[in-house]
C-alpha cells in the first residue's frame, strides 16, 4: 500500500490595522504543527491586509496553486485570518478548496478541519449557517422597509408635481437652458431634460 505523504499550504494574515504585527507568529505555530501532522510544506503564503476582500495577492496565489494541485491542505490560524468577507463568501472560498481536491484545517479551531471523516459534516454545518444569515439578512432588509413604511416614507423614485412639469415646460418653450430651469426650480437638469422635453 503507497502512502501519500501529504503537502500542505501554509496561509497567514495580519491586517494593515494590526500595527507593528507581522505574520511570523502564526507561521512558526503553523510550521511546527504541519509538523507534528507529518504534513511537508509546499509553499507559505502571507498577507498584510484586511480578510475583508478576496482581491490579496498571496490569497489569490494561493487558489492559483491550489487549482494546480500543488498541495493537498491548507493550513491557517484561525478562520478570520483567512478571511472576513462574511459567512457566505467564506464558505464559497472553502468550497473552491474543497473542488480543487483542496482540504483545509483551523490550528486553533479543531473543529474546522476537511481532513478527518467528518469533512462532509463540517461543509455542511458552514452551508447551513451561510444560509441563515442569508435569511437573517433578507430579514433585516423587509424590517428596515416596513420601518420605513411605517414612518409614512414612500419608497422608490419621487414623483415630480404635475405643476413643476409644467412649469419646467413652458420655461423650456422659452429657450431657457435645462440648467438654468434646474437652477431655478432646485431640480436637477437631468430632470428637467427627462421631463420637460
Amino acid at each position: 500500500m503507497r502512502i501519500v505523504l501529504m503537502k500542505a499550504a501554509i496561509y497567514a494574515r495580519v491586517s494593515t490595522r494590526d500595527k507593528g504585527q507581522d505574520t511570523e507568529n502564526q507561521l512558526r505555530e503553523l510550521r511546527t504543527f504541519a509538523e507534528r501532522l507529518g504534513y511537508s510544506i509546499y509553499k507559505e503564503y502571507t498577507d498584510q491586509e484586511s480578510g475583508g476582500k478576496a482581491d490579496r495577492p498571496q490569497f489569490q496565489k494561493l487558489f492559483q496553486d491550489a487549482h494546480q494541485r500543488r498541495f493537498n491542505v491548507v493550513l491557517f490560524w484561525a478562520l478570520d485570518r483567512f478571511s472576513r468577507e462574511g459567512v457566505t463568501e467564506t464558505l464559497n472560498h472553502l468550497q473552491k478548496l474543497a473542488s480543487a481536491g483542496v482540504q483545509f484545517k483551523s490550528y486553533t479551531e479543531q473543529y474546522l478541519d476537511s481532513t478527518g471523516i467528518f469533512k462532509e459534516a463540517i461543509i455542511g454545518i458552514i452551508a447551513a449557517i451561510a444560509k441563515q444569515e442569508r435569511v437573517r439578512l433578507g430579514e433585516r432588509t423587509k424590517a428596515g422597509l416596513a420601518k420605513t413604511l411605517a414612518k409614512g416614507t414612500k419608497l422608490g423614485r419621487p414623483v415630480v408635481d404635475p405643476e413643476i412639469v409644467e412649469q419646467m415646460k413652458r420655461l423650456k418653450a422659452a429657450g431657457i437652458s435645462d440648467r438654468a430651469i434646474g437652477k431655478a426650480l432646485g431640480i436637477a437638469a437631468a430632470s428637467v431634460k427627462k421631463y420637460a422635453s
